[in-house]
């Protein structure tokens, strides 16, 4: 069996202190490390900055200080086929996507993968996501492939050792949620050198082997590989503007004029001219151009129970056994990455989609976004959130009216191909 120094690794490094931090460990566990820098956007910004210079050139410096090959490689045309142009469908079919998930999905643990094992001959590849397998290190080197099954339901007579993704130890900095689409596959071949770190820690550990430059970085919070920038005016950029008007909820009074619809998302402040109070997003028209907006930040038009996703992606079970014997699981839900997670209970339908019911109604449940599940410690995996349930405006104002509940404007979110 091959010592650790045989051992050869290739980590994904992005200029910044998670994935040097996850270098520099693979390095002092004795592996032979690899450090990748993949260039997925190369279009400058508004100051005619390409940010990916920067990063290339500060993961180089990472390179240089602990002494490990560097490697340079582009995916700017698979991240517009595979992660951008769907990024753009969303935004014109009404919803609001998270492209960093899908980005993870097709860009990281699938092109990466591929170029690291086929190009570089290397045992296993490494990120610096906040995340924990069900793997140890040494075990990660002795996966195999394995065909994925082609059906909805797995063989229940084949046996296999699935891998769990599990929650990393810092509960603020867990990364998981991004990283429920992988695959069984990717996650065989992955270790997470920060899994069991906090974010205090890691910068403790740069500190100390100076890694200055990283650490001076300010953290990104824009979308992946794209960055921070005026995301309306970087999407008119590719989208032709559909102007339309703002509509109160409350009496379908129009409050003002947009340029597109799909600039808006659920729950934000729609910043309406001539007016000084705050309106918010509450629901979109997509037939008439209409942005549906309340007067209040909690107003009961932003908050709803029940969804349906497309079909999900389980990481370890496909579904788990439990869903697939009863027909429904009891588990938690999040959509967003840093938000609580909330009890639900999941209804599986023939077609792999699930219907999720919420232990309480929670704000801005948004079409496009991601329905993340969790047992415990473990990432079961997501399905697309394609249809909303009604809101509690609309179900108070059918109970005050003594009627069964109608479909209106703030529930006219269509469900696509579940795709």
């Amino acid at each position: 069996m091959l010592g650790a120094a045989g051992r050869h690794v290739a980590c994904a490094l992005s200029g910044g202190l998670d994935s040097a931090v996850a270098a520099l460990l693979l390095r002092q566990r004795g592996y032979q490390v690899s450090g990748v820098f993949m260039k997925n956007w190369d279009v400058a910004d508004e100051k005619g900055i390409c940010a990916a210079d920067k990063d290339c050139e500060d993961a180089y410096r990472v390179c240089q200080i602990l002494d490990i090959p560097f490697h340079q490689v582009s995916y700017v045309k698979e991240y517009w086929n595979e992660v951008f142009s769907y990024l753009l469908n969303e935004y014109e079919l009404g919803r609001t996507p998270n492209p960093d998930i899908l980005c993870n999905k097709y860009i990281k643990f699938n092109y990466f993968l591929r170029y690291s094992l086929d190009n570089l001959g290397v045992d296993a590849i490494a990120t610096g996501h906040y995340a924990r397998t069900s793997l140890e290190d040494d075990e990660v080197f002795q996966q195999k492939y394995i065909q994925k099954p082609q059906g909805l339901f797995r063989n229940r007579f084949e046996v296999r050792n699935n891998i769990k993704l599990l929650r990393g130890v810092d509960p603020i900095k867990d990364q998981t949620f991004f990283l429920s689409q992988i695959s069984q596959e990717a996650l065989r071949r992955t270790i997470f050198p920060l899994g069991e770190l906090t974010k205090d820690f890691v910068r403790k550990i740069a500190a100390e082997h100076h890694l200055h430059h990283v650490l001076q970085r300010k953290e990104s919070m824009g979308i992946c590989f794209i960055g921070e920038r005026n995301f309306e005016k970087f999407l008119l950029e590719y989208l032709e503007p559909r102007p339309g008007n703002f509509v109160s909820i409350e009496d379908n009074k129009v409050m003002g004029t947009h340029k597109g619809w799909f600039l808006y998302t659920f729950g934000q402040r729609a910043r309406i001219a001539g007016l000084r109070d705050a309106w918010f997003v509450v629901d979109k028209n997509a037939a008439t151009g209409d942005v549906f907006v309340a007067p209040s930040t909690d107003h009961p038009a932003l908050y709803r129970d029940v969804l349906r996703t497309n079909r999900v992606h389980w990481i370890a079970e496909e579904p788990p056994a439990e869903l697939v014997r009863d027909k429904m699981m009891e588990c938690s839900f999040r959509f967003q990455h840093q938000m609580a997670l909330v009890p639900c209970t999941l209804t599986l339908n023939q077609d792999g989609t699930v219907w999720v019911t919420l232990a309480k109604p929670i704000r801005a449940l948004t079409p496009g976004q991601f329905a993340v599940f969790y047992k415990g410690e473990e990432c079961l995996g997501s399905g697309k959130i394609l249809r909303l349930g009604p809101t509690l405006y609309t179900l108070q104002q059918s109970k005050d009216r003594g009627k069964t509940a109608r479909a209106s404007p703030a529930d006219d979110v269509r469900v696509e191909p579940a795709t």
